[in-house]
């Protein structure tokens, strides 16, 4: 029985990462997505009945406690079919190999943040020689408007680079449990990063050339989805810790149904992306 590490000082999470990575109990966010883990850096699970679907693997030193997480919520571990890629930076991807080899799960990713999981991070924009992983086999591969479909889940990816040259962001569409079912379904948005490393330039940018226009793209896109549940790869990006204490207080209506935050969160991204090229000019 593999027994979990520590939230800090474990071999193979960077230091600045350390307080991310502390323990949060699993959850149900809505229908048939749940939150499995840490305090900052999520993952989710998508369960259907011919087994789930893994957003993001995390550190491979928390994969013991991202089982433990599956199994508290009743499902097996072993029953992840799927491990989706949000994009190939370290606390996201390191445990693609890991998991992929404990389940038998295919791993999917883009083109282009699919080279950089199965070379272990070399060539990657920002971190190439910084960070590294073991390399992982990608199953498939991905392109824009691509949907992966599993026991009558569909998630469907978007590619927005710009964080990383292959960054996803994917959607799929819950009912709300114990809702009107009438109701309109409603999309969900699984937002990946549109932050700017410290730095990385927009502006001649040799590892990366095509950096701003990429962002440009992204934004558009992040723009026109319709969103009503707004979920990303790190819990601060939509409130996470704040909404969850909402919901177990009781909140008459989901607070994770946020169309509105979606959108702010996004203009204040393109807004900082715009004040960063604009000084680099």
């Amino acid at each position: 029985m593999l027994s979990a590490p520590a939230c800090s000082g474990v071999p193979g999470i960077p230091g600045p990462m350390w307080s991310w990575n502390r323990a949060l109990p699993p959850y149900r966010v809505i229908d048939n997505i749940y939150y499995v883990g840490s305090t900052e850096i999520a993952q989710f699970l998508i369960t259907t009945p011919e087994g789930h679907i893994l957003l993001d693997s995390g550190f491979e030193a928390s994969v013991p406690r991202l089982r433990d997480n599956v199994a508290a919520l009743g499902f097996r571990f072993e029953d992840i079919k799927v491990i989706l890629t949000s994009h190939a930076h370290i606390d996201h991807v390191q445990a693609h190999a890991l998991v992929r080899r404990l389940t038998g799960a295919r791993v999917v990713a883009s083109a282009r943040d699919g080279a950089f999981i199965e070379a272990g991070g070399k060539g990657e924009s920002v971190y190439d020689g910084v960070y590294s992983w073991t390399p992982c086999p990608v199953d498939r591969v991905v392109s824009d408007g691509d949907e992966i479909t599993l026991g009558g889940t569909t998630m469907a990816a978007h590619l927005t680079p710009g964080h990383t040259m292959g960054a996803t962001t994917w959607t799929m569409r819950v009912k709300e449990p114990g809702g009107d079912p009438a109701a309109r379904p409603l999309d969900v948005v699984f937002f990946p990063s549109a932050n700017i490393n410290p730095g990385v330039r927009l502006v001649g940018n040799a590892r990366y050339p095509g950096i701003a226009q990429d962002f440009e793209h992204s934004f558009a896109v992040w723009k026109a989805l319709p969103c009503d549940v707004f979920l990303a790869v790190h819990g601060s990006f939509y409130g996470m810790r704040e909404k969850r204490k909402r919901q177990e207080s009781g909140a008459a209506t989901n607070p994770f149904i946020d169309p509105t935050g979606y959108r702010r969160f996004v203009s204040d991204a393109e807004e900082s992306f715009r004040a960063e090229l604009a000084s680099e000019r």
